[in-house]
């Protein structure tokens, strides 16, 4: 079964720590129980966001590798 994320954001252009900064806002302005599908590059961001997300209190559903990227999906708390 696919997930379908209520918001997509792409962060594969950004450095830690602004890759959960941007992702951070992005779940600040959603509602309790929506989706966010983050696009992210790299090694850090990769281990930065689900870890980050975890402590804010927020579900990470599934981490997708996308060939270039990898794909986490955030159920906001």
């Amino acid at each position: 079964m696919t997930i379908q994320p209520d918001q997509m954001i792409d962060i594969t252009a950004e450095v830690c720590p602004m890759t959960f900064v941007r992702t951070k806002l992005r779940l600040e302005r959603m509602k309790p129980g929506e989706i966010l599908s983050v696009r992210l590059r790299g090694e850090e961001p990769l281990r930065n966001v689900p870890r980050a997300a975890r402590e804010e209190g927020h579900s990470v559903l599934s981490i997708e590798d996308a060939g270039d990227a990898h794909i986490v999906t955030i159920r906001r708390a």
